[in-house]
């Protein structure tokens, strides 16, 4: 228990850092994380109606009723990643890694698990710049610099019942905090021209509500199918977002600062999935979510009637749909052969974009996944798991810079029999 807390600690200055390098995340509250675990990314984050007692499933809550009463399970990820950004066909390459999540889950009472975890929620981090000239004969030249960096982080508390037989209910109840920074600088090569600075920052402490519910219906002795829901309520999150102007020369300094009171909102977002087991030894599942973000409004630095102003704006976000193929096998979770203990998993993605740039729909996004849960077998435990993936991500709109992302997930579960009673004779 006490590794537990000491990665749960450390997991909270590591989450700090940002796990991108993408400029889509100037936009909005950032890239919107795939918040799942090592075994979930396997099948590219399948797990609405997955239920299995040896990993912590904490997308959907209500599975924690599944954990047995001897397990404690403590599950930790990282990620690292190339992604390739290209652009009119210029190409260019960036390298990151990334602490993903610390979880854990045991069961409480009969028929009563509760799980804790830290996992990011948004993600921002970029850094790029475009040179131009004012004029014909180049004399003036001036470079515009994007950079931003920060996120929004996610604690939760999760709580899985299973009230009658068959149909499990649950809830995380998460604390959300962070920031994010966001700067264009504008710099003339003329020693008297102004140098402009736009700002734009924002500081998070909120809540979010996540509610979930399985039901699984037996067809036969081997055949078991899934369903699962979650559902997370509206609401506003409770930040003062900043748009801080900045004109500068050699001699002076004047800075003008816009703000907007409770400026940013959390869309209703709904999910529900369908998995289907064999024998305990395959499981092939659907998954879809819907994100309101177009009910939701956004803080946007303009101009009207000469004057600016930073205001909400309604037109900014768009619902984002996605949709989730995948499944694992394993010929035989406690064989005697290694090779037939292992689970082979893969899956597929399609996600629309939430975001509207300049007016046009944002990228959409495209991802593969397979990968391997490895059991760790020694002479004291045979149910912890090693759980890599390769994930293949592609974003890519219209007009606008297409992305290749090409991810390694590692994650560790520790399944451990803490709470067996040992009787002497």
């Amino acid at each position: 228990m006490f590794f537990a807390i000491v990665m749960m600690a450390f997991a909270l200055v590591a989450n700090a850092q940002s796990g991108t390098n993408s400029p889509y995340s100037q936009f909005g509250l950032g890239i919107l994380s795939d918040q799942t675990s090592g075994f979930n990314r396997g099948m590219n984050g399948l797990g609405i109606g997955y239920r299995q007692g040896n990993q912590v499933n904490f997308i959907n809550p209500a599975s924690y009723s599944s954990m047995d009463s001897l397990t404690f399970i403590f599950d930790a990820g990282i990620s690292g990643q190339i992604t390739n950004f290209e652009e009119n066909g210029v190409k260019k390459n960036a390298k990151n890694a990334n602490f993903e999540y610390v979880v854990a889950a045991f069961r409480l009472r009969k028929h009563l698990g509760v799980s804790i975890g830290i996992l990011p929620f948004t993600n921002v981090g970029y850094n790029y710049s475009s040179t131009e000239s004012l004029n014909d004969d180049r004399s003036v030249i001036y470079t515009n610099t994007y950079d931003g960096k920060g996120g929004i982080r996610q604690v939760y508390l999760g709580i899985g019942w299973e009230p009658i037989r068959n149909l499990s209910v649950g809830a995380n109840f998460s604390y959300l905090w962070g920031n994010f920074e966001r700067t264009i600088s504008n710099v003339y090569s003329e020693s008297t021209a102004k140098t402009l600075n736009k700002i734009y920052k924002a500081t998070f402490n909120d809540y979010q509500l996540n509610f979930g519910a399985q039901y699984s219906l037996p067809l036969n002795t081997k055949d078991v199918v899934t369903l699962g829901a979650t559902f997370s309520p509206k609401h506003r999150m409770g930040a003062d977002p900043e748009c801080l102007i900045i004109s500068s020369t050699s001699t002076s300094r004047d800075t003008t600062t816009h703000s907007v009171e409770n400026g940013f909102e959390l869309p209703m977002m709904v999910s529900a999935g369908l998995m289907f087991s064999h024998n305990k030894q395959l499981n092939v599942g659907v998954d879809y979510s819907l994100q309101r973000w177009g009910s939701t409004t956004f803080p946007v630095y303009g101009v009207e009637n000469n004057q600016p102003v930073y205001k909400l704006s309604n037109d900014y976000f768009m619902d984002r749909h996605k949709i989730t193929v995948g499944g694992e096998y394993c010929r035989g979770r406690m064989a005697r052969r290694f090779i037939d203990r292992l689970h082979y998993r893969a899956g597929v993605s399609y996600a629309t974009p939430y975001v509207k740039i300049n007016g046009h729909d944002g990228p959409k996004e495209i991802s593969v996944s397979a990968g391997f849960g490895i059991p760790i077998v020694n002479g004291w435990n045979n149910r912890s798991f090693l759980n890599i993936s390769g994930q293949w991500v592609r974003q890519s709109g219209k007009g606008m810079i297409t992305e290749n992302s090409f991810r390694i997930n590692i994650g560790v579960t520790f399944n451990e029999r803490w709470f067996q009673k040992w009787q002497v004779e």
